[in-house]
C-alpha cells in the first residue's frame, strides 16, 4: 500500500466545535443590520407616481364627501360667518338670484377643506414615509397633530380674534351719508383668506422644528436674521390682510412671537442633539 493510499484511509478531522467559532458577523448579519437601518419600502419612480396619485385622489375624495356633510349644516355656519357683523349691528346683503347658493355652497366646500386637513396632512407624511429611516417613522403622529393643532389654532385667532376687531375698524369709517352695504360673497371671501392664511402662518414653528432636525438651520442663524424675517413678515402680512395698518399689525405681530418660539423650538433640537453626540461618545 503507498503512502498515498494510507493518507486516504484515515479518517477525516471532526469539525471544531461550536464554542470555537469565529464570533464575527456574516454578511447575512451585516445585511440584516443595514436592513434595521436603511429606509423601507424601496419603490421605483412609477411606484412614487402612484402613490402621489393615490394621495390625491384619496385627499379630494374625502373633501368632497366632508363639503357635502357639511352642506346639511351651511345656513347654520353661514349665521356663524357673520357673527362679527352682526355684533357690530350690520347686515349682510346678496345681490343675485344664486349668489346666495353659491355662498353656502362656498362655505361647505371651504369648511368641508378644513374637516379634513388632519386626513390629508396624515396622507402626506405616509406619501414621504417610504423614504424614513425606523426612527424617523416614530415622529410621524406627533408631527400630524402638531401640524393640525397649529393650523386650527391660526384659523381660531383669525376668525375670533383679528376678524372682529378688523371689521369694527374698517366700518368705523362710515358717515352718515356712506353707509355700509355689504354682500355676502365678498364678506366670505375676506374671512375665508384671512383664516386660511392664519392656518398656514401658524405652521411656522413645526417647518423650523423640520429644518433644524434636518441641519438646515440653526439658533444662532435665525437670531442673525430677526431683522430681515420681520422685514418678510411685514410684506406678507400686507399681501394676506385688508389694507389697513390693524389687520397687518394683528398678524405680523403674532408670527413674530411665531418666529421667536421658533429660536426656541431651534435651541431644543440643537441641544438634544448634541446631548445624543456627547452620550455616543
Amino acid at each position: 500500500m503507498t503512502d498515498h493510499e494510507e493518507r486516504d484511509d484515515l479518517p477525516a478531522s471532526p469539525p471544531p466545535p461550536a464554542d470555537e467559532a469565529p464570533l464575527t458577523a456574516g454578511p447575512l448579519d451585516q445585511t440584516a443590520v443595514a436592513e434595521t437601518e436603511a429606509p423601507q419600502g424601496e419603490m421605483t419612480l412609477l411606484d412614487h407616481l402612484e402613490e402621489l396619485r393615490d394621495t390625491l385622489l384619496q385627499s379630494a375624495v374625502a373633501a368632497v364627501v366632508a363639503a357635502m356633510g357639511c352642506w346639511f349644516v351651511s345656513a347654520p355656519l353661514l349665521d356663524l360667518l357673520i357673527t362679527p357683523l352682526s355684533a357690530a349691528g350690520e347686515k349682510v346683503y346678496f345681490h343675485g338670484p344664486i349668489e346666495a347658493f353659491m355662498t353656502r355652497l362656498k362655505i361647505a366646500a371651504v369648511c368641508g377643506l378644513f374637516v379634513v386637513v388632519p386626513f390629508i396632512l396624515w396622507r402626506v407624511y405616509r406619501f414621504v414615509m417610504p423614504g424614513l429611516y425606523h426612527k424617523e417613522r416614530r415622529v410621524v403622529v406627533p408631527l400630524v397633530v402638531a401640524s393640525t393643532g397649529l393650523f386650527y389654532a391660526g384659523v381660531a385667532f383669525a376668525y375670533v380674534i383679528l376678524i372682529p376687531k378688523v371689521v369694527v375698524f374698517m366700518l368705523s369709517f362710515g358717515t352718515e351719508n356712506l353707509m355700509p352695504l355689504i354682500g355676502i360673497d365678498p364678506y366670505f371671501a375676506f374671512v375665508s383668506r384671512l383664516c386660511l392664511a392664519f392656518g398656514l402662518v401658524f405652521e411656522l414653528p413645526l417647518a423650523v422644528f423640520m429644518l433644524s432636525v434636518l441641519g438646515l438651520v440653526e439658533p444662532r442663524q435665525l437670531l442673525r436674521w430677526w431683522r430681515y424675517a420681520l422685514v418678510v413678515i411685514v410684506i406678507v402680512s400686507a399681501l394676506l390682510t385688508p389694507p389697513d395698518v390693524l389687520s397687518q399689525l394683528l398678524m405680523a405681530g403674532p408670527v413674530m412671537v411665531l418666529y421667536l418660539g421658533s429660536v426656541l423650538v431651534s435651541m431644543a433640537v440643537v441641544r438634544r442633539k448634541e446631548s445624543a453626540k456627547s452620550d455616543e461618545d
